[in-house]
């Protein structure tokens, strides 16, 4: 396994800040609020206060109020303070995910067992696709309009071409039914997204987008992978494929 503090301050380290979405970041937490295609409520992305928990919670609530949202995501993370999530719990959080944190160490080049699946990556010609998958696949969010897939697109494909991260596509008979993303962050690979349509689970998919992350992961000098695996989803098949948890973390659903 790898060292649990390494796998800790990656994982910390790893905060998705939208270009297209408002941030709130304060030496106590950061706060954000989606893009509207995004499809969820604002999240506390990170809570590591430097004095009071219960203050700095109270002024992020606060924070996320003057958005005039009903409800906030609060991410209980492995950095997060001692006794915060019962403070979530206190204050009517209603737990909403559970995610392991996985790592996966990439020194002797794993080989995930996969079946043979067209992969693409994704450009300006099937952005939409990508969105759409992963609408199906997470039940929820929505297609942006046409400018927004567009330069979301070349930011893939740039990023892409640069080594800073891919997004792929997984098609069968012609049909887009899986798709998954990753950034590499240094020499860790985030995995992120992954997901299948309803209809097509089951085949091995998952695992094929997977093998293509870390075969690009690989390619780019990478030496770990990490990914934040849903317990009832994607952390079964991650596990059989060679990653190891090392702790879990929890969303809550906080109305305001």
């Amino acid at each position: 396994m790898l060292p649990a503090d390494v796998v800790a301050r990656e994982s910390a380290a790893w905060i998705w800040r939208p270009d297209d979405g408002d941030v709130v970041e304060t030496a106590d937490y950061v706060l954000v609020r989606w893009p509207a295609y995004v499809g969820s409520a604002p999240s506390l992305m990170r809570f590591t206060p430097m004095g009071d928990p219960a203050a700095a919670f109270s002024a992020a609530l606060d924070r996320a109020r003057s958005w005039a949202c009903d409800e906030l995501i609060v991410w209980v993370r492995l950095e997060a303070p001692a006794g915060f999530e019962e403070l979530v719990r206190a204050q009517g959080g209603v737990l909403h995910e559970t995610v392991d944190v996985f790592a996966l160490d990439l020194a002797d080049g794993p080989a995930v067992d996969a079946p043979d699946v067209e992969l693409r990556w994704r450009d300006v010609g099937n952005s939409r696709d990508f969105v759409e998958v992963g609408i199906a696949a997470f039940e929820e969010g929505e297609v942006p309009d046409e400018e927004t897939l567009r330069w979301l697109a070349e930011d893939a494909e740039a990023d892409r071409l640069a080594g800073r991260g891919a997004h792929v596509l997984a098609y069968a008979n012609g049909r887009p039914v899986g798709a998954a993303g990753l950034t590499m962050a240094g020499t860790t690979a985030r995995l992120w997204g992954g997901g299948v349509v309803p209809e097509a689970r089951g085949r091995g998919i998952y695992r094929a987008l997977l093998r293509a992350r870390i075969g690009y992961a690989l390619e780019h000098g990478a030496t770990m992978a990490l990914v934040k695996g849903r317990v009832e989803s994607s952390g079964p098949i991650l596990r059989r494929c060679g990653f190891e948890s090392y702790g879990q973390e929890r969303a809550y659903l906080l109305g305001l």
